[in-house]
């Protein structure tokens, strides 16, 4: 665990936020690559570098919102971890699809484009949170379980290392989001997978974290995964429907 690589003066580099810079990168990167792939308007990499911006916004703001009673707003804001992906996918899908429309690119293919870069990019994150001791799970007593003396909150017991987990499985994630499209999967349907893969893999991993269950049982983050499921079932039976539309 790094949570500091270095300091210049009082102003600390974290091992968070490093992560968090090379997984944009990375995501740009792969993102110019499908657009160029897909024959795309190369315009749409400024939607990229927007959502990007909207998305630590709205990863910050969110995680601060939740724990809007542990401290001051300013502190919150600041601190050195700390950051919802919920919260980062609203925000950069959010002001990534309003430069989209701005600049008239086709929201379907464009999207479709995006989410390996998603993918990627977000695991990248996850690695950060892991060196910054962050979002990690409840007590365990499996050999690759890992304290953190300095995590967000520190502890000194072995715990599921969850950040380690969905890493992997985003790595999974990411790879079949390149052979989707490489095998010419329906844009619709690459889009809808994505939402709903990523929905079911948070689902299921709050299980063993330690966030606060707020209704029937289930996290915040339960619902919200629950609200990407749903959204992802619309855009796989939209994709149904146009490949209907077009045998007929």
């Amino acid at each position: 665990m790094y949570p500091v690589l270095f300091r210049i003066g009082q102003f600390e580099i974290t091992s968070f936020g490093a992560m968090v810079a090379v997984g944009a990168l990375v995501g740009l990167w792969l993102f110019r690559r499908e657009l160029d792939r897909s024959g795309l308007p190369v315009e749409a990499t400024d939607a990229a570098v927007w959502g990007v911006l909207g998305g630590l916004l709205g990863a910050k703001l969110l995680w601060v919102f939740e724990h809007v009673g542990d401290g001051p707003f300013a502190a919150l804001f600041f601190t050195r971890g700390g950051m919802s992906w919920f919260g980062g996918l609203a925000g950069g899908v959010g002001v990534g699809v309003a430069v989209m429309i701005g600049r008239r690119l086709p929201l379907g293919a464009t999207l479709a484009a995006a989410t390996p870069a998603l993918a990627f990019g977000h695991l990248l994150g996850r690695i950060g949170c892991f060196l910054v001791g962050d979002d990690y799970g409840r007590p365990s007593s499996l050999p690759w379980a890992v304290a953190f003396p300095d995590g967000l909150p520190p502890t000194d017991v072995p715990v599921h290392p969850t950040q380690l987990y969905e890493a992997l499985f985003l790595g999974w994630l990411g790879w079949m989001l390149l052979r989707w499209r490489r095998h010419g999967a329906p844009d619709l349907v690459v889009l809808g997978r994505y939402v709903m893969l990523a929905g079911i893999a948070r689902f299921l991993i709050e299980f063993i974290r330690v966030n606060e269950r707020v209704a029937l049982g289930l996290t915040v983050a339960q619902w919200a995964s629950l609200a990407l499921l749903a959204a992802g079932g619309l855009v796989l039976g939209a994709a149904r429907s146009s490949a209907a539309g077009r045998r007929t």
